[in-house]
């Protein structure tokens, strides 16, 4: 069924035309994921196919939600679903099975999205190259043998592959990004506190995000409507003219690889051809922000899970379990003090950066890379996952909203960066700039 490969948007015009049956699409999509297991870590059917046909008795009635009534989605499996298994990618969480939905998963559910079931993940959010060999390791959609991307892994893939129309996943410190980036595919990491996670299972609490993964800008827009509760942004007539965009220049550009740079400089060029200004610096709070990232980002995670850890650790990959404990040394004091040190540069950056659009960076400075070697070496591993989120990371720390896009050169992504809650904006910005990239 070729309509597993529409855009969601697509599918939602299709539906309230009377052309695509809710019910048809979802059957579509759960007999094509039933036979990728390692792309879902457990599909919900009976809760699809209930919702697919609701939304099928509400589309001949003429009383859709939303433009997404009745599309199959997918979600990572750290969104807590009523009597079905959450588990977040861990052996920790092995049979944890909550009794209400995540909000934004009710949400979504109230405009009319279908729930397909709960995608594979890293273990507990906390790499961004999207193995794990304590469930599963989703393949890489564009390049078998290659690494997904994560956490949210097997949210891309899904989409990627045709098993879901779009998918939510969460993005702590580049896991929307990094998989939809790797995959071809749009990635929007929204504002930290914009997007609710409560029944969210946390990595870090004050970077923990909720976000859309999908084929297109409209479908973002869409999708983070969706589970908002809110009114997608008006994307037409969107326009690059005018614009000022930064190349943020020095971090992101060390030890990056050739392939991602070149991409990025071409997308860069056709940015420019179609009407924007392109300004180029280094900003000089970037450096220190990134050195505060260990001192941040493990301390929170292994102060959230130490107990449950700790009660197991040989039911953890040994790389991620390292990573949790690396946080158990940094005392409180460092901490805050960390804090309030990214606080002051958040402020140096928004004054630096105010009169731009937004900030344009390689969304990873490497390709994805290979997804055996990175199972047997823990030296590669760790060298390849901080560099991968070296770049996403700029946005979590800044505290801003950032867009990924395809470049057309395969798992390439070029990311806009923009000043907190500004998401209609940069999706505005977005989609222009998706058009000259096209």
């Amino acid at each position: 069924m070729l309509e597993r490969f529409w855009t969601a948007a697509q599918q939602g015009r299709a539906i309230a035309a009377g052309d695509l049956d809710p019910v048809d699409i979802t059957e579509a999509y759960l007999e094509a994921a039933s036979q990728e297991p390692e792309i879902y870590a457990r599909l919900t059917p009976v809760r699809a196919r209930g919702e697919a046909m609701a939304a099928r008795g509400r589309a001949r009635a003429g009383l859709l939600r939303g433009p997404l009534d009745g599309v199959p989605i997918s979600w990572k499996d750290l969104f807590d679903t009523a009597g079905v298994a959450t588990e977040a990618g861990s052996r920790l969480l092995q049979g944890r099975v909550p009794e209400r939905d995540a909000e934004v998963l009710a949400q979504a559910t109230l405009n009319g999205t279908v729930c397909l079931g709960k995608t594979h993940m890293t273990e507990l959010a906390f790499s961004g190259l999207g193995l794990n060999p304590m469930t599963a390791t989703p393949r890489n959609a564009v390049t078998g043998g290659l690494a997904p991307g994560g956490s949210s892994s097997g949210a891309a893939v899904s989409v990627k592959l045709g098993l879901a129309a779009a998918a939510v996943g969460s993005d702590t410190g580049g896991s929307v990004r990094l998989p939809a980036a790797w995959n071809d595919l749009v990635g929007l990491k929204t504002t930290h506190g914009r997007v609710s996670t409560k029944g969210v299972v946390p990595l870090c609490t004050r970077f923990d995000t909720v976000g859309p993964l999908a084929r297109t800008v409209e479908d973002c827009a869409l999708l983070l409507a969706a589970i908002e509760g809110g009114k997608a942004p008006d994307l037409r007539d969107a326009t690059l003219a005018g614009t000022r965009l930064l190349v943020l220049e020095g971090v992101p550009f060390g030890d990056a690889r050739e392939a991602p740079v070149t991409a990025f400089e071409a997308a860069v060029e056709r940015l420019a051809q179609a009407g924007a200004k392109i300004e180029r610096k280094a900003l000089p709070m970037v450096a220190p922000a990134m050195s505060l990232a260990g001192l941040l980002y493990a301390p929170e995670a292994y102060g959230l899970w130490k107990t449950v850890i700790e009660a197991h650790p040989e039911r953890m990959w040994k790389p991620i379990l390292d990573r949790f404990r690396g946080g158990r040394t940094v005392l409180a004091a460092d901490y805050v003090a960390g804090w309030a040190k990214l606080d002051a540069l958040r402020a140096e950056w928004a004054a630096a950066v105010a009169g731009y659009d937004a900030v344009l960076v390689p969304t990873a400075p490497i390709l994805p890379p290979d997804a055996r070697r990175l199972l047997v070496d823990p030296d590669y591993f760790s060298a390849e996952n901080l560099l991968a989120l070296r770049n996403t990371r700029i946005g979590n720390l800044f505290g801003l909203c950032v867009l990924t896009l395809p470049t057309g050169e395969p798992m390439c992504g070029i990311s806009l960066m923009a000043a907190p809650f500004t998401e209609e904006r940069l999706l505005r910005l977005g989609q222009a700039a998706e058009a000259a990239l096209a």
